[in-house]
């Protein structure tokens, strides 16, 4: 959800943003963006901070940054097509590439920047390792089960495992496993991904902060690249995930995503409810 905030009136806290993304007792969703003005000397026309479902910061989140140049140009905070986002991973280039029947934003492209490669991990998801890290009940065996991920940078952090079948991954269990093991201090996102077709990659994402989710640029951008790296897929891919599908396109020198940037409904917070949150 997004927070025009170009007055620098609102004070997101780990509590307020926890609320808000409650899917029971708030709006629900995996996080929250508060639309500010740009910072100094960045060149921008809007600054994106974004906070995980979890009340934690994030460096960026791809999805909402296709939301937020939607924002930008339906609401005239920008003229043209063209919006450039301040995020903590950087300014990120945002294209509008299709418009709906009224004029507003439905589909754009963004310049997600260079895939920052690290390499090969060797990940502990014995079940001992597991019960522990996630959460899972039952009885749990001793013996030892590692898996490689390929583990990369898209602004944000990424460890991409293939699987043969991505629908019976155990994105649950090992999901949140790899992403507190102590190979990644600031933890990290964690993809399953398969390749049915050198043109397309299936895959689900367990997010850092949040869980399962439906869909992630920056998750897609890492699939794509760990499926061409790993899997033998072009560097043109369409990323099939549970919420739709997105458009990868890995260049020499940076990585585009286009999907799609849909607004869902708009409103105002209650005062009380808002009070009451902050105690």
């Amino acid at each position: 959800m997004l927070l025009p905030d170009r007055d620098g009136v609102v004070e997101l806290s780990p509590a307020l943003v926890r609320a808000l993304c409650h899917r029971r007792f708030g709006i629900g969703g995996d996080g929250v963006i508060r639309v500010a003005e740009a910072r100094p000397d960045t060149g921008a026309d809007v600054f994106m901070d974004y906070w995980n479902a979890d009340g934690s910061l994030a460096e960026m989140c791809g999805n909402g940054v296709r939301c937020v140049a939607k924002h930008a140009v339906d609401h005239g905070l920008v003229d043209g097509d063209v919006v450039r986002v301040d995020t903590r991973g950087g300014v990120k280039i945002v294209e509008v590439v299709d418009r709906d029947v009224g004029g507003g934003v439905s589909r754009v492209r963004v310049d997600m920047g260079a895939p920052v490669l690290l390499g090969d991990a060797q990940v502990d998801v014995s079940p001992l390792t597991v019960m522990a890290r996630s959460g899972a009940g039952g009885v749990a065996t001793a013996e030892r089960i590692t898996v490689t991920a390929t583990t990369l940078s898209m602004g944000n952090p990424h460890a991409v495992l293939v699987v043969d079948d991505v629908a019976a991954a155990p994105v649950d269990t090992w999901g949140p496993t790899i992403e507190r093991d102590p190979q990644f201090p600031g933890r990290t996102n964690v993809e399953f991904i398969r390749v049915p077709a050198p043109g397309r990659v299936v895959g689900r994402i367990w997010e850092r902060g949040v869980g399962e989710t439906l869909a992630s640029g920056t998750g897609a951008s890492a699939m794509a690249v760990a499926a061409h790296l790993r899997a033998g897929a072009d560097r043109h891919v369409i990323v099939e995930l549970p919420g739709g599908e997105l458009q990868v396109d890995w260049e020499l020198d940076t990585l585009y995503v286009t999907g799609p940037a849909v607004e869902v409904g708009a409103g105002e917070l209650d005062e009380l409810w808002l009070q009451a949150i902050k105690g």
